[in-house]
């Protein structure tokens, strides 16, 4: 086990410290918050890859467990309301598909239109996994309460301007708790979570 984290440790950490000049071109899109939520991100999928794949464990209290993600929460909701001033937040997409067709048609930059797919997805994923380690959702809650949870803060983002009312931010973000559900078997055989 001692090899399995000083390994994560090293690779995690490597790996960011590798691409932290994309996470600093962050900072003119986003909240400076953003370093801390990819950073955790990165690590904390980085060390559940390694354990995974060497088959170790990590024991986790649930109350632990619980602490990390209310923090991870906090940093994502600042990083979804507290955005840069310069920019402005007024559109509106209703149609399925059309911002992501966009990102990927090459009309907007690369950059944008990679962080955008990829963000909305990946900072979800923590969510569904989380819900599965702690709790038994039944399927219609593991549906419906994404659905609404997300469907509130772009509501909330919208009418407050701090974001876009994108109904692909919607789809793209639970793609990522269902991500999370879709990872939840390499999650439970990873983190031994004591009640």
């Amino acid at each position: 086990m001692k090899t399995s984290f000083g390994f994560s440790a090293l690779l995690s950490q490597g790996l960011f410290l590798a691409f932290l000049p994309v996470w600093f071109m962050l900072f003119s899109y986003l909240h400076p918050v953003v370093i801390v939520v990819v950073w955790a991100t990165l690590t904390a999928l980085v060390f559940l890859l390694v354990y995974g794949f060497r088959q170790d464990t990590i024991d986790i209290p649930a109350k632990f467990l619980k602490r990390i993600m209310a923090l991870y929460t906090a940093a994502l909701l600042i990083l979804l309301f507290f955005r840069p001033s310069n920019q402005t937040y007024e559109n509106m997409n209703l149609i399925p598909l059309h911002t992501i067709r966009l990102f990927l048609s090459g009309e907007a930059d690369i950059f944008v239109a990679f962080y955008n797919i990829a963000a909305n997805v990946v900072l979800f994923v923590p969510y569904g996994m989380f819900w599965m380690l702690t709790a038994s959702p039944s399927l219609l809650q593991k549906t419906l309460v994404p659905v609404l949870v997300i469907t509130l803060i772009e509501l909330v983002q919208f009418v407050t301007h701090r974001g876009s009312l994108d109904i692909d931010d919607l789809i793209l973000n639970i793609a990522g708790v269902f991500l999370g559900y879709a990872l939840y078997p390499l999650g439970r055989r990873v983190l031994r979570v004591i009640r």
